[in-house]
């Protein structure tokens, strides 16, 4: 797979549902989840797959259509599997109502296997930063 945005996340964008720099963006760090371009909500995530931890993204800029953000850090990520994917998503508060917005495992450092130490990723500083609409 590589990174991608999921439809209804662009369909979000373009409909006013999601708000990049005024909803709170949460990624999560999330195992045996296998993307599917059309999943709309968390709970689709949950349905097949295993949320490891969340953070919320800080310092959102939105410049030019590129979607950016201070580096996510994950606190004292439980020590297991290895943890193949990031996922970003609106948190509109409920799974059944988060909506999904992109799906990142191609990235230096992934797949990352947790020790108890803090994860962390560190965004592209190049044009498209965390991704490009």
């Amino acid at each position: 797979m590589a990174n991608a945005l999921f439809d209804p996340g662009r369909e979000g964008f373009l409909d006013g549902s999601i708000d990049w720099d005024t909803d709170t963006i949460e990624t999560l760090l999330v195992r045996a989840y296998t993307f599917a371009a059309a999943d709309k909500f968390e709970t689709a995530l949950t349905g097949t797959g295993t949320i490891v931890s969340r953070v919320t993204l800080g310092s959102i800029t939105k410049t030019n259509g590129v979607a950016d953000a201070a580096d996510a850090i994950w606190p004292t990520v439980t020590a297991g599997a290895a943890i193949p994917a990031i996922v970003i998503l609106s948190n509109k508060g409920s799974a059944a109502t988060n909506r999904l917005i992109a799906y990142i495992d191609t990235a230096t450092g992934l797949p990352v296997t947790p020790n108890g130490a803090n994860i962390t990723a560190v965004w592209d500083n190049g044009a498209n930063k965390i991704f490009k609409l």
